[in-house]
């Protein structure tokens, strides 16, 4: 085989390798009005079960937040920000787990293990009886 052609097939299988590393930073682009992000639930369904979570960008250049399904009709919204050294934590089942020094979160954002001593950003959010996710951006704690 040429040297060439070894190079090529080499840089496409670590293109290949890498895709889903980048799919994990794609998040869904929504606009806050007034402070306030809707989201009908019917045109999400990953977020139908339990486990479930959605990634979105309120606005260009800034940190994605995580729409998690908590089951039982509870929806938690957060940043990804591990509260520990600032890396993001990625959605590991039904936790949240930081790849730089393992601290892991639940659903609702409180820290299961530490390194972390703080729970995760988080933002309130209402279920309305039509089904729209209301998320006060404006609001986090």
């Amino acid at each position: 085989m040429e040297r060439r052609v070894f190079v090529e097939l080499a840089a496409a299988a670590l293109g290949v390798t890498a895709l889903p590393a980048c799919a994990a930073f794609v998040a869904a682009p929504v606009t806050p009005v007034d402070g306030e992000i809707r989201l009908l639930l019917r045109n999400h369904p990953q977020l139908d079960q339990p486990g479930g979570y959605l990634k979105i960008r309120p606005m260009p250049g800034e940190d994605i937040l995580y729409v998690l399904a908590a089951g039982g009709g509870r929806y938690a919204v957060l940043s990804p920000i591990c509260t520990h050294l600032s890396c993001m934590v990625q959605v590991e089942g039904a936790q949240l787990r930081c790849p730089c020094h393992g601290s892991t979160f639940d659903f609702e954002g409180n820290v299961l293990v530490g390194p972390a001593m703080a729970p995760l950003g988080r933002y309130p959010a209402t279920l309305t009886a039509a089904g729209e996710l209301v998320i006060r951006y404006a609001e986090a704690s």
